[in-house]
C-alpha cells in the first residue's frame, strides 16, 4: 500500500516547540501534528484519492548538522476513514529515508503489524509511504495501486484535494 503526505499548513501544523530554549535545533524540542489528510493530507500513492490524515507526535533526539538533518522519536497514526486507522513508532530521520514500526491498527487494520518506509522529498511538506503489511486479510481494493513516482513535483488531482465524492474514501478523516 502507498501513500503521499502533502502538507498544506492548514491547523499551523506542524509546530515546532523549542523546549531546549536554544535557537538550534536540540534535544526534547518536540514537534506536535494534526493537519488535513497527511503530515497534512493523505493522499492515495496515485494521487488520484484523499484517504485521510497523519496526528501525533516527534520529539527531537539528535541534531545532527553533517547531514542537515535531525533524527526524532516519532508516534503517530494515519487515519482512512471509515477503514480505520494504522500507528506507527520509531526512529525519524528528516536527512534519508526511515524504517517505521506498525505498532496496531483499527478497523480493516486491526491485528496489522509491519513496517512503513518513510521516504522524505520535501521536509516537512512532501513524504511518501511503502507499507509492509502483516497480520490482516485482504486489503481493500480501493487502497491499493500503482503509485506515482515520488518527487517534489508530484500533486494530487484536483478532484482528491478537493475530497469530492469519488476521490475520497467514506467518512475520510479531515
Amino acid at each position: 500500500m502507498y501513500a503521499y503526505e502533502i502538507n498544506e499548513r492548514d491547523r499551523n501544523s506542524p509546530a515546532y516547540l523549542r523546549l531546549s530554549q536554544k535557537e538550534v535545533n536540540s534535544l526534547g524540542d518536540l514537534v506536535p501534528f494534526s493537519n488535513k489528510a497527511s503530515l497534512s493530507l493523505v493522499y492515495h500513492g496515485n494521487l488520484e484519492k484523499r484517504l485521510g490524515i497523519t496526528a501525533g507526535i516527534c520529539v527531537l533526539v539528535q541534531h545532527v548538522p553533517e547531514r542537515n538533518g535531525d533524527r526524532y522519536e516519532a508516534i503517530y497514526s494515519f487515519y482512512f476513514g471509515d477503514y480505520g486507522h494504522i500507528s506507527v513508532q520509531g526512529g525519524y530521520l528528516t536527512y534519508e529515508d526511515t524504517y517505521l514500526a506498525i505498532t496496531g491498527g483499527s478497523g480493516v487494520f486491526t491485528g496489522v503489524y509491519g513496517k512503513v518506509k518513510l521516504h522524505q522529498i520535501v521536509f516537512p511538506f512532501k513524504l511518501f509511504y511503502t507499507f509492509y503489511l502483516e497480520g490482516i486479510p485482504d486489503i481493500p481494493k480501493e487502497l491499493l495501486g500503482k503509485p506515482v513516482p515520488p518527487s517534489p513535483a508530484v500533486e494530487p488531482t484536483p478532484a482528491a484535494q478537493a475530497a469530492e465524492p469519488h476521490a475520497a474514501v467514506k467518512n475520510y478523516t479531515n
